[in-house]
């Protein structure tokens, strides 16, 4: 159990290496520097299910997976604003668990919890179980959900078209108009 301090209430912002989290961490600490609140940054990544399975949580898996989990955070925050953000009474933490579980422990009812929100297809919502959805049916803190700017997820989108070998250089040409109108801003 995490103990707040002084038990006021903070804001509570669960991140992963996505587009979505990058813009709610963003969110996260421009809302507890406007409010004056603590800021949680929290990461939860699941067990592997061979490791959960065969009980061998002895073997140095949630170490490793807990290490990586502060390694993600700390990278998040230097893309986000170059570090640790000044003027926001931050702590981060990596945890072993199911995320959606995780962050609605972790936020309370007077807390504000904010996660990403992004575009997945039928199969990655099939294997991975939507954090966002798990938090709205059962969070009693106050839910934001932040998603990436249209842009960025149009020039992601075309990017990772770019990247597959079955289309042309038509899609390059979209993506350099997209570059350009970025530029141009």
């Amino acid at each position: 159990m995490i103990v707040r301090p002084e038990g006021g209430p903070r804001v509570v912002v669960g991140v992963d290496d996505s587009a979505g989290a990058r813009c709610a961490l963003s969110w996260a600490i421009g809302e507890a520097r406007l409010r004056r609140l603590p800021l949680l940054v929290a990461h939860a990544a699941p067990l592997p299910p061979h490791v959960s399975a065969a009980g061998q949580l002895g073997c140095g898996v949630t170490d490793a997976l807990r290490g990586s989990g502060a390694d993600l955070i700390g990278r998040l925050l230097a893309d986000v604003c170059g570090g640790p953000p000044d003027g926001v009474d931050l702590t981060a933490l990596a945890l072993v668990g199911e995320p959606g579980a995780t962050l609605v422990r972790l936020a309370g009812e007077d807390d504000i919890l904010v996660v990403g929100h992004g575009r997945r297809g039928p199969l990655s919502r099939l294997v991975r179980p939507s954090v966002r959805l798990h938090c709205a049916r059962r969070s009693r803190a106050t839910l934001v959900c932040v998603g990436p700017p249209a842009f960025d997820s149009l020039l992601e989108r075309l990017a990772a078209r770019d990247a597959s070998p079955e289309h042309g250089a038509d899609e390059s040409r979209f993506r350099r108009l997209g570059r350009r109108l970025w530029l141009d801003r």
